[in-house]
C-alpha cells in the first residue's frame, strides 16, 4: 500500500480505534469478557485506571482523526503504548497461568491495534518531501 492510500485509511482507523477505546474497553473488562480483558483475581482499582487512560486516549485519537499529520506523536505514542501493554500482559500470562484467557482477549487486540496504526502510518511523514539533494 502506498503512502497516499495509507493517509486515506488512517483517519478511519483512528476513529474506530478511538471509539473502541472509549466505549468497548470498560464493557469488555467488566461485563462481556472479564477473564480475557482483566486480571484474576479482579483488581478493580487498576482496571479503572486503565479504563480511564484508554478512554482518554480514545477521545484524543478520535479528535486526531481530523488531522493525523498534526498528531503524529500521539499516533506513535498509541502504537508504542499498545505494544508495551500487550507485551507486559504476555509476560504476566507466562508467569501466571490464571491469566491465560488474555492470550485470546486483550493481548492480540492490543498487538493488532499497534500493527494497524504502524502499517497505516505513511513511510515519509505525510507531506514532508524527500530530500533530493543527497
Amino acid at each position: 500500500m502506498d503512502d497516499i492510500t495509507r493517509v486515506k485509511y488512517l483517519p478511519i482507523a483512528l476513529k474506530l480505534i478511538g471509539l473502541f477505546f472509549i466505549f468497548a474497553i470498560y464493557p469488555m473488562m467488566v461485563w462481556i469478557w472479564p477473564a480475557g480483558w482483566g486480571w484474576t483475581p479482579p483488581q478493580p482499582e487498576y482496571e479503572q485506571i486503565l479504563m480511564g487512560i484508554f478512554a482518554t486516549l480514545g477521545v484524543f485519537l478520535f479528535l486526531a482523526s481530523e488531522n493525523p499529520a498534526a498528531n503524529v506523536s500521539l499516533i506513535w505514542f498509541t502504537i508504542w503504548l499498545n505494544l508495551v501493554y500487550a507485551t507486559i500482559m504476555l509476560l504476566m500470562v507466562l508467569a501466571d497461568r490464571a491469566e491465560q484467557a488474555n492470550l485470546i482477549g486483550n493481548i492480540p487486540v492490543q498487538y493488532l491495534i499497534a500493527g494497524v496504526l504502524w502499517y497505516l502510518m505513511p513511510a515519509h511523514n505525510f507531506n514532508k518531501k524527500k530530500n533530493t539533494d543527497d
